[in-house]
């Protein structure tokens, strides 16, 4: 495989690609390799991992066991070597939002060494019913139809539902944007935002509907803050993209990948050949140094 190969397949399959902040540029490391030479190793002011659509209940032949791949999954943040501060799922939990499957995936939850885990709806975990099984279950102390904020480390935190009243592309909606609007009104503009939802809150690729129609409004909110990181799921791949103040990371999945935007009619679930699934699915490491106007990202392959 050449090199620019390695770089194409690793940007869009969630091979183990670090991304640290060092002497204000963002730099690429393969997990594994030596240490960054001039990365900070005190012990960060924020840790915590990202996992994303583990589509508990998917029957297929591009996995046939996500049980157990959400368990490695499980399993790898486990072994991080540290506890992180809290663990967030960027939705579809589930695949069809049973109420066996929410039970399921909740138990599997509880395993996480960590004493949080925080989480978003994907448009598979309100299949029929407008996300209210999901909020019996995962919405103990969130407003709305699921959205809701907190503070850590000095950090804000906010985790938004874009995966209800959905026509071609995420949404938002009036009582959402206005809950975003109050929300970061009293912070000051040196507090690092972090934002997570399902669906992306940029134009990945509106026409499978990987964008959010209302999100220009939304981040309008964000414009006077120096740090401010968008995580989210639904996409089943890597991508980064900044924009002004603003970067955006897209997560890798841990049950099955999707198509790189445009490749193919519509983003169906891909069947890898033989060995190669573990390599596109993944967890994601995210770490803040307090004084840093960035967050560092660092992915991680199932092992």
């Amino acid at each position: 495989m050449t090199r620019r190969q390695l770089m194409r397949h690793s940007a869009w399959f969630g091979a183990a690609v670090g991304l640290a902040v060092v002497g204000g540029e963002v730099v690429s490391q393969i997990a594994g390799t030596a240490p960054l030479a001039h990365a900070d190793t005190t012990r960060p002011t924020l840790r915590f991992a990202q996992v994303s659509d583990s589509h508990i209940g998917f029957t297929g032949s591009a996995n046939g066991d996500v049980t157990g791949t959400f368990r490695e999954a499980i399993g790898q943040v486990n072994s991080l070597g540290y506890t992180p501060d809290f663990v967030i799922h960027t939705g579809d939990l589930t695949h069809l939002s049973t109420p066996a499957q929410f039970d399921q995936v909740k138990q599997m939850m509880n395993e996480f060494k960590t004493g949080h885990v925080f989480t978003v709806p994907g448009e598979h975990d309100s299949t029929d019913d407008a996300g209210q099984r999901y909020r019996s279950v995962f919405g103990k102390g969130t407003r709305g139809d699921g959205w809701y904020s907190f503070d850590i480390a000095g950090v804000h935190v906010i985790g938004l539902v874009n995966t209800l009243n959905l026509k071609s592309l995420g949404h938002l909606g009036t009582d959402q944007l206005e809950f975003v609007k109050n929300d970061v009104a009293g912070l000051s503009s040196d507090t690092p935002i972090i934002v997570f939802s399902h669906i992306p809150l940029f134009a990945m690729y509106p026409q499978w509907g990987w964008g959010t129609d209302d999100a220009t409004e939304a981040l309008s909110n964000f414009k006077r803050f120096s740090s401010v990181t968008c995580l989210n799921g639904h996409v089943h791949q890597l991508f980064t993209k900044t924009e002004g103040n603003i970067t955006f990371y897209s997560g890798t999945t841990t049950a099955y990948p999707l198509p790189k935007p445009g490749d193919g009619p519509a983003p169906a679930p891909v069947t890898l050949p033989a060995g190669k699934l573990h390599s596109a699915l993944g967890i994601r490491e995210v770490t803040y140094q307090k004084g840093q106007q960035m967050l560092a990202i660092k992915e991680q392959a199932l092992a």
